[in-house]
C-alpha cells in the first residue's frame, strides 16, 4: 500500500480504456532510448534514485559514470561512502547518495544481493519511496504496482479534472486511489509505467504541453476545458526562502598551491561532504589561516548564492595564501591538490569555485569571478 492511511475508492468516472491507449502510445511514440535497461533491478532502481529531483538530461551523465565505478549493487555495496558521494558529487540532495549505498549494502548482506521482488519489500529499503518502489517491481517484476511522480500526478490530474490542491494529503490518496484504479494486466505494467513517466515529461509538461500529441487528447478534462496548464492546482506558494551567509575560506599553501579541505560533520550543512572552511565572519576565517602559517596575500571573492531546499545560502569566498609546512592529514582535514579534491565528494559550489583559475591573493583581482 502506498500510504499508510487508507484510501476511498476514486469513484468519479475514469477515461475509457485509459491503460490500453496508453500502452499503444508509449509503444509507438515513447522514450525508446534511455540509457537504463528496463528489466535490470539494480539499473532501474538507481536511475529511480537519480531521476529524483533531477532532469533526465542531466541524469544520463551521471548514471554512465556511476555504474562505470559501481558496475553492479556488490561493487557499490563495497565502495567507501567518501568514493561514492564523490561519484554523486554534482547531483545535490546527497542524502540519495547515502541511501543509495545503505541500501545496496542492505540488498548484499540481507537478501543475498538479490533486489525484493514486490513493491512492499522494496518500500522497506532505505531511500525507496512508494513510487519509486513500484516502478521497480513494475519494470522489473511485472507487478500491478501504481506509481504517482510528479510527472503522473500532473496527467491524472489533468485528463481526469481533478482540481484538488496538490500536494494535499486528501488530494494525494484520491491520486493514489485513481492510480490503482488505472493497472492493466500483469503482461503491459512496464510498458504502461514507462508510458506515464513518458507522457507526463515529454506531452504533457508544466508549461505548454503538446495536447495535440497526447492519445488522450479527445477526451482530457483539462484539454477539453481549454486550460490545460491550470492543473494541477498546486498549494499556496510557501513563504520566500530564509536567507543565510558564510564565509568559505579559501586557504591555498605558497607556493604549492595545494588547498585545506575538511570533511563536513554528519549533521548540518553539506554532511560528510569534503569542503572549504566556513565562519560567520572573516574575522575568524583569518584567525584560522594565521594558524597555519603566516599570511603572503588575502583576496575576498566575489560572493555568490546557492539554494537549498529550505533556505537559501550567501557564500562570501575568501582566498588566502599562507607559507606553511603542510601538515599530515588529520581526521577533519588535509591539504590537497586540487586533482586529488577532484576526486572527493564536493559540494558543487566548492567544486565550482576550486575550478576557477584564480591568481595569487596579493595579484590584481580579476574582473569579474563568478557569472
Amino acid at each position: 500500500m502506498p500510504d499508510s492511511a487508507p484510501a476511498a475508492p476514486f469513484t468519479a468516472p475514469t477515461l475509457p480504456d485509459f491503460a490500453s491507449r496508453l500502452v499503444r502510445w508509449q509503444r509507438q511514440h515513447g522514450r525508446h532510448d534511455l540509457p537504463w535497461p528496463v528489466r535490470d533491478p539494480y539499473r532501474v532502481w538507481l536511475s529511480e534514485i537519480m531521476l529524483q529531483q533531477t532532469q533526465v538530461a542531466t541524469v544520463i551523465d551521471y548514471y554512465a559514470r556511476f555504474t562505470a565505478l559501481f558496475p553492479t549493487v556488490q561493487a557499490l555495496a563495497a565502495a567507501p561512502e567518501d568514493a561514492v558521494l564523490a561519484a554523486w558529487s554534482g547531483l545535490g540532495y546527497y542524502q540519495r547518495a547515502r541511501n543509495l549505498h545503505r541500501c545496496a549494502q542492505i540488498v548484499v548482506q540481507t537478501h543475498g544481493g538479490a533486489f525484493p521482488q514486490t513493491a512492499e519489500s522494496l518500500a522497506a529499503l532505505p531511500g525507496i519511496g512508494p513510487s519509486t518502489a513500484s516502478a521497480i517491481a513494475a519494470f522489473c517484476f511485472d507487478e500491478r504496482a501504481a506509481i504517482l511522480d510528479g510527472n503522473v500526478q500532473r496527467v491524472l490530474c489533468r485528463s481526469h479534472g481533478i482540481d484538488d490542491p496538490v500536494p494535499a494529503t486528501a488530494t494525494t490518496r484520491k491520486l493514489w486511489s485513481l492510480a490503482r484504479s488505472l493497472l492493466p494486466e500483469a503482461q503491459d505494467m512496464a510498458a504502461y509505467t514507462q508510458g506515464l513517466m513518458d507522457l507526463g515529461a515529454t506531452v504533457c509538461r508544466p508549461r505548454q504541453p503538446a495536447c495535440t500529441e497526447c492519445p488522450f487528447a479527445t477526451d482530457c478534462r483539462a484539454h477539453l476545458a481549454g486550460d490545460p496548464q491550470r492543473l494541477p492546482v498546486r498549494k499556496a506558494a510557501r513563504k520566500s526562502r530564509p536567507q543565510r551567509s558564510t564565509v568559505m575560506l579559501w586557504l591555498r599553501n605558497s607556493p604549492d598551491g595545494l588547498c585545506w579541505l575538511e570533511k563536513r560533520p554528519q549533521l548540518g550543512l553539506w554532511p560528510g561532504l569534503w569542503s572549504l572552511p566556513q565562519f560567520d565572519a572573516t574575522e575568524q576565517a583569518l584567525q584560522f589561516a594565521a594558524q597555519i602559517g603566516p599570511v603572503i596575500g588575502q583576496r575576498e571573492l566575489a560572493p555568490f548564492r546557492h539554494a537549498f531546499t529550505h533556505f537559501e545560502l550567501t557564500v562570501r569566498p575568501l582566498l588566502v595564501d599562507v607559507q606553511a609546512q603542510p601538515r599530515a592529514a588529520e581526521p577533519q582535514g588535509q591539504w590537497l591538490a586540487l586533482e586529488q579534491a577532484a576526486q572527493l565528494g564536493l559540494p558543487a559550489p566548492v567544486r565550482s569555485l576550486l575550478l576557477q583559475q584564480v591568481p595569487p591573493a596579493d595579484a590584481p583581482p580579476p574582473a569579474v569571478l563568478h557569472k
